[in-house]
C-alpha cells in the first residue's frame, strides 16, 4: 500500500505533549496491525540535542544508531515498542547544513538557493527517506515548536506541499490548548481558535483537533470548536489530564479516533488489539504498596531530564504490581550540607543519575557511600558508576583523592579516565560513545542472575570509563567487574557481592525498557528494594526469585 503521512501540529503553547499525542496515535494505529513510525521535526538550529542544556530541552534521548536526539523519540520507542534511527529526529541545523553545503559543491546549477523550494524540498526528502528505506503503512510526523514560531514555517509549508501533492495521503492533526478558566469553571476555546486560524494563514486546513484540556470536552464545546475552525465534530477530540501518560491511545480510542484516522485516509479498518496495553496500564495505577525510590542528580529541578529512568521504573513498578515513590534528592544540596544525605535512610531504592561535569559530583559520592555503608538497593547509571568506581577506590581501596579526569585533570589516582578515541576531539556533538554496543556478562554474578544470558546489548552515551591500570586494585579490594565490552576490553557494570543490592552500569538500561518488557535492571533494583522493606535476604545472594 501506498504510505500515509499524518502530521502533527501544536497551537497556544509548547508542552502541552504532542509528543504523547503523537506516540498514542501511532499505537492505536498499529493495534490495527498498521506498520507505524514517527518522526520528530526540531526547528532550532542545533544539529542534534547533543549539546543541549538538559534544563532547556529535557532528557537527550539515545537512538540504537548512536543518534543524540529530541526527547519525543522515547515517546516513540516505549509507546510502540519500536527502535527508532537517528534519521528519525530532523532539525532546522540538519536541514540547512545540507542545502548549504549542496549550494557550495554546486549541486544547484548556479540556482538562487532559497527556502522555498530548495529547504522545503529538503525536508520532504527527509522525511520521504523514511519511507522509502522502512516501508511503513503510515508515517507519523511531529512538528516541534507552536504554529506562529517564525523557525517552524519552512516545516509547515514542505507539509502543505505534501498534501497538495498527494490529498488522499497526508492528513493534519491540530493539537491545541483549551484552557478551564477556573473563576467560572468555563473551557475557553479562543486560544485554540487563534492557533487554528494561524495555520490555515499558511494554508494548512488541520482534518482533525485534538484539544488538550483538563477535563472532557462537551458536546457545547465541541461544536463550537467545529464551527469555528471548520471541522467536522465527528473530528474534534479531546487529551484531558489523566494520571499517567499510558492512558492516552485509550481515553481517545474510547472517543473512535482510530476508526476516524483510518476511514478518512481510505483505510481499512479493524477491532485494535489493546488488552495488553490495557493490563498494563491497570496494573500501573493499582501498585500493591509504595517503594520509594530516590533520584539523585543534578538536573533533578527539570524532571524530563531523566525522562527515560522514570519510565524505565514505571515500567518495572507495573511488573511487580507496586507503586513507586519517585523522590527527587538534588546533590548540589548534599554537597551544601551533607547532613542531608541522611535522608536516604527512608530510600527502599536509590538510582545514582547519568550527567557531566563538576557540579554537584561530591554530592553524589557522598549519597553513594552511604548507600554502600548503609546496605540500601543502589543502581547507578552511567556517570552513577564512574562515580561509585570513585567513592570505592577512595573510601574501600584507600586511594586518596581519586577521582574521575574529566572533574580533576591532577587527580593522582585518575580510576576513571578519558577513553582513548576520545582525546583530542575538538567537537563536541556526537563524537561520543553512542548507541549499541554488544557487551559480555561474567558467570555466576548478580549482572548475570539479573539478565539470565552472557551476551546483551545496551545503548551508550559517554567519554570517561574506569581506567584499565586500577583495575587490579579495585578487583583486589571486592569490586566486582561483572560485565565488557565485547569489542574492547572496557568495564560496562559493576557489583558488590556483600551488599544487598549494589549494581551501576556504564551503558544507559533506560532507553531500552517498554511499557510491556519493563528493562531487567529496573525490575532487580525494585525486587530487591521489596525485599529489603519486608526484612528478606536480598534474592541476589540466594536463588534470584521475583517478589510477589
Amino acid at each position: 500500500m501506498t504510505t500515509k503521512y499524518i502530521f502533527i501540529t501544536g497551537g497556544v503553547l509548547s508542552g502541552l505533549g504532542k509528543g504523547i499525542t503523537t506516540a498514542s496515535i501511532g499505537k492505536i494505529l498499529q493495534a490495527r496491525g498498521y506498520h507505524v513510525t514517527a518522526i520528530k521535526i526540531d526547528p532550532y538550529l542545533n544539529v542534534d540535542a547533543g549539546t543541549m542544556n538538559p534544563f532547556q530541552h529535557g532528557e537527550v534521548f539515545v537512538t540504537f544508531d548512536g543518534g543524540e536526539t529530541d526527547l519525543d523519540l522515547g515517546h516513540y520507542e516505549r509507546f510502540l515498542d519500536i527502535e527508532v534511527p537517528k534519521y528519525h529526529n530532523i532539525t532546522s541545523g540538519q536541514v540547512y547544513y545540507t542545502v548549504i553545503r549542496r549550494e557550495r559543491k554546486g549541486k544547484y546549477l548556479g540556482q538562487t538557493v532559497q527556502l522555498i523550494p530548495h529547504v522545503t524540498e529538503e525536508v520532504k526528502r527527509r522525511i520521504m527517506l523514511v519511507a522509502k528505506r522502512e516501508k511503513p503503512d503510515i508515517v507519523l510526523i511531529e512538528i516541534g515548536g507552536t504554529v506562529g514560531d517564525y523557525e517552524g514555517l519552512p516545516f509547515l509549508e514542505a507539509a502543505r506541499q505534501m498534501k497538495l501533492e498527494s490529498p488522499n495521503d497526508v492528513l493534519f492533526v491540530h493539537v491545541a490548548l483549551v484552557p478551564l478558566l477556573s473563576t467560572t469553571g468555563e473551557l475557553k476555546t479562543k486560544p485554540l481558535q487563534h492557533s487554528v486560524a494561524e495555520l490555515r494563514r499558511v494554508g494548512i486546513q488541520p482534518d482533525i483537533i485534538i484539544a488538550r484540556s483538563p477535563k472532557p470536552l462537551d458536546e457545547s464545546t465541541r461544536r463550537k470548536i467545529s464551527l469555528f475552525t471548520n471541522v467536522p465534530i465527528e473530528a474534534v477530540f479531546t487529551s484531558y489530564d489523566v494520571n499517567t501518560i499510558y492512558k492516552v491511545p485509550l481515553i481517545l480510542e474510547e472517543q473512535g479516533l482510530g476508526n476516524y484516522i483510518t476511514n478518512k485516509l481510505g483505510l481499512k479498518s479493524s477491532q485494535p488489539k489493546l488488552d495488553d496495553w490495557i493490563s498494563f496500564v491497570n496494573a500501573l495505577e493499582n501498585g500493591k504498596e509504595e517503594v520509594n525510590v530516590y533520584m539523585c542528580g543534578k538536573y533533578v529541578k527539570l524532571h524530563d531530564s531523566y525522562i527515560s529512568i522514570v519510565e524505565a521504573i514505571k515500567h518495572a513498578a507495573a511488573k511487580l504490581r507496586v507503586k513507586p515513590n519517585i523522590i527527587w534528592c538534588d546533590t548540589e544540596e548534599i554537597e551544601k550540607e551533607p547532613s542531608k544525605v541522611t535522608e536516604l535512610n527512608n530510600a527502599h531504592a536509590v538510582i545514582v543519575l547519568p550527567g557531566f561535569g563538576a557540579r554537584g559530583v561530591e554530592g553524589k559520592i557522598e549519597a553513594i557511600r552511604y548507600v554502600r555503608e548503609n546496605n540500601i538497593p543502589f543502581l547507578g547509571i552511567c556517570y552513577g558508576m564512574q562515580l561509585a568506581v570513585v567513592e570505592f577506590a577512595r573510601n574501600v581501596v584507600g586511594l586518596k583523592g581519586a577521582h574521575t579526569t574529566e572533574v580533576d585533570p591532577n587527580t593522582p589516582y585518575p580510576v576513571i579516565d578519558i577513553t582513548p578515541e576520545e582525546k583530542n576531539i575538538e567537537e563536541l556533538g556526537g563524537t561520543m560513545i553512542l548507541g549499541n554496543r554488544k557487551i559480555g556478562i561474567v558467570k555466576d554474578t548478580i549482572a548475570h542472575m539479573i539478565y539470565g544470558t552472557t551476551e546483551i546489548t545496551e545503548r551508550h552515551r559517554h567519554r570517561y570509563e574506569v581506567n584499565p591500570k586500577f583495575f587490579k586494585v579495585l578487583n583486589e579490594k571486592g569490586l566486582v567487574f561483572s560485565a565488557w565490552r565485547m569489542d574492547v576490553p572496557r568495564v560496562e557494570m559493576i557489583e558488590l557481592p556483600n551488599h544487598y543490592f549494589f549494581v551501576a552500569t556504564q551503558f544507559h538500561p533506560e532507553f531500552r525498557s517498554r511499557p510491556l518488557r519493563p528493562h531487567p535492571l529496573f525490575i532487580a533494583l525494585l525486587n530487591a528494594a521489596l525485599h529489603r522493606k519486608h526484612g528478606l535476604p536480598s534474592p541476589y545472594s540466594v536463588k534470584y526469585t521475583v517478589y510477589a
